[in-house]
């Protein structure tokens, strides 16, 4: 049975984050560092997520709704400073999806964003990274290039959308721009406790 004050309060955290996220955009500051004001967000969020875990396990779907499960799962994937919060609620989502309980593509996602951040290819191709040299989005690194629409298949997801072709080059001063960004989240999340070899 859906417990309605679990689906509710996850749904609200989820819903903040996003309202942050989108008058952060509005206001053209996010796309470098960490912006502060988000980073509370996704700390305080994680926080008490991990509390309600503690409390109820895993919010599934059988206890927390499809839409409290999916904010369950935003929520994680955005506490992108706690690897070992992270690393623990993906084998609690991978037991959760084994069961029917959680869709497995949430584990694919949370997957991925591990390998990313440990410097390790993804196998499903969830994770997108800006290229400093034209801007276009790609995927990064993929472990297995040529089979990973097979493998998203099996968790739920669409093939991979077409990567882009290579573009013109930015103007210098706006790769350096991507690249030191890039170069920040790096220390930053080394900062936090991911490895240094990414």
């Amino acid at each position: 049975m859906v417990n309605e004050d679990l689906r509710r309060e996850l749904v609200a955290m989820r819903e903040h984050d996003m309202q942050v996220r989108d008058e952060l955009m509005e206001a053209g500051e996010l796309g470098g560092p960490y912006v502060p004001r988000m980073q509370e967000v996704h700390v305080k969020n994680a926080a008490r997520l991990r509390e309600l875990i503690a409390q109820h396990g895993w919010p599934a779907e059988d206890i927390a709704g499809k839409d409290g499960a999916e904010a369950a799962w935003i929520i994680t994937q955005h506490s992108v400073g706690e690897p070992d919060f992270q690393r623990n609620a993906l084998s609690l989502m991978q037991m959760a999806a084994a069961e029917g309980g959680t869709p497995a593509w949430h584990a694919a996602y949370l997957e991925d964003r591990i390998a990313m951040h440990e410097g390790r290819p993804q196998r499903f191709g969830s994770q997108w990274l800006d290229d400093p040299r034209d801007g276009r989005i790609r995927p990064w690194r993929l472990a297995d290039p040529e089979h990973v629409n097979a493998l998203r298949a099996t968790v739920g997801l669409k093939p991979l959308p077409p990567i882009p072709e290579p573009g013109p080059d930015l103007p210098p001063e706006r790769q350096e721009e991507i690249h030191q960004a890039q170069l920040w989240w790096e220390k930053w999340l080394t900062s936090k406790g991911w490895p240094t070899d990414r």
